[in-house]
């Protein structure tokens, strides 16, 4: 879970330019200043780097840091990426 939500947060910093003093795991997407949009691509670029399907019904600006981390983790269990070193693809 711990790299999911470090690589969450170098996404967020490095592309989408959030502060990263303002990245918190309690942080809503919305907090973040991330517009319905953003929200959309940051859920692509997650499917992208991990090989993953995101709902992206659920890519929602009320959605936390840790919320976001913690659906990424579940389908990577339930991929079997994380039996598989939890490493990208």
């Amino acid at each position: 879970m711990e790299a999911v939500y470090d690589h969450l947060v170098t996404t967020l910093t490095n592309k989408f330019e959030v502060d990263a003093k303002e990245v918190h795991p309690d942080r809503t997407l919305g907090d973040l200043d991330l517009d319905s949009l953003a929200v959309v691509e940051l859920f692509v670029t997650l499917q992208e780097h991990w090989g993953i399907p995101l709902d992206e019904d659920g890519a929602t600006a009320e959605l936390t840091l840790e919320q976001l981390t913690q659906t990424v983790t579940t389908q990577l269990s339930a991929d079997g990426t994380a039996e598989r070193g939890g490493a990208p693809r």
